[in-house]
């Protein structure tokens, strides 16, 4: 089952708060069959809404006694190891939802809520069946912290800014090349795919590597305005790998060395990481320098046919 998707639903802004006292020891129960139970709150606090990103620590179990059953926790399962997860509200999937829970609270409140299992499995995640360890009318027990709130507002204003940063890279990238080029007199005309090969020393024999093989290489990798983001050479430990497991620019300038030999590889975004960038080291639409010397390659293992 997907940890993500268990969590997403949707949601109905809670009208009002009822008063009703719950069958559940501490916690009160909404209009909507919902109860709740308030650890920390700010009433004053702007509330999540349709449509606004949340961030949220959760974790939700079965409710059964003697002691209830865990199915989840974002503390073991977060993607960057914060124990926090986020995603956009979106709309009710039933009454007294996990969505409407998460719409009556604010930055920093705390809170627990039980809601409806078969509802939550069936109706939020869109499942055929009840998985096997819930029936008809048992509870879920979830613990929520709300980390933070960020308004669809603000949501969509960082993104009109994020594509115009990014439209503003992918611009810049040819004249950056040109410049770059220019300014270190380098006049290798590129290959059809845009690559540029400067082989900077000889190799020994004839034969080249093909794109199944497994090549061993010293290599440092750099951006166009000299940051270096990655180094064999620095690591003092050659790096082997399949020549059809990495970026295409790679792929392809490996290809014309020999053993032995080393070269200057200059390769444009759209054969290296595209638009997305790499990591916090390589951002989007940006060429690529590399130094490499090809020190061996081998025939890789053959490809596994499937049972």
């Amino acid at each position: 089952m997907n940890k993500i998707t268990m969590l997403l639903g949707s949601a109905a802004l809670l009208g009002l708060v009822s008063c009703n006292k719950s069958e559940f020891d501490g916690f009160e129960k909404a209009e909507n069959g919902l109860h709740y139970q308030f650890f920390t709150q700010d009433e004053a606090g702007v509330k999540a809404t349709e449509g606004d990103g949340v961030s949220i620590k959760i974790i939700y179990a079965l409710k059964k006694s003697p002691t209830d059953s865990v199915l989840f926790d974002s503390r073991m399962n977060s993607e960057d190891g914060t124990g926090t997860v986020r995603y956009i509200l979106p709309k009710s999937s039933f009454a007294g939802s996990l969505e409407d829970a998460l719409k009556m609270m604010a930055k920093n409140d705390s809170a627990a809520f039980i809601i409806s299992a078969d509802s939550f499995f069936l109706k939020t995640n869109k499942m055929e069946a009840l998985p096997p360890f819930a029936k008809p009318g048992d509870k879920l027990l979830i613990t929520v912290k709300m980390v933070d709130v960020k308004l669809k507002k603000e949501l969509e204003e960082n993104q009109k800014k994020q594509e115009a940063e990014i439209a503003a890279l992918e611009a810049a990238e040819k004249p950056k090349m040109a410049a770059y080029l220019a300014g270190n007199n380098i006049t290798t005309l590129p290959t059809a795919s845009g690559i540029v090969f400067i082989e900077t020393q000889k190799g020994k024999g004839a034969a080249h590597p093909t794109a199944t093989d497994e090549v061993t290489v010293h290599y440092t990798g750099m951006l166009l305005d000299g940051t270096k983001f990655d180094s064999s050479v620095d690591r003092g430990e050659p790096a082997k790998f399949p020549l059809n497991q990495v970026i295409p620019g790679w792929t392809e300038a490996i290809q014309l060395m020999t053993k032995g030999s080393k070269a200057k590889i200059i390769i444009p975004s759209n054969l290296g990481y595209g638009p997305r960038g790499a990591g916090a080291q390589i951002p989007p639409f940006s060429t690529l320098i590399f130094e490499v010397e090809l020190i061996d390659f081998k025939a890789g293992a053959a490809p596994q046919m499937p049972q």
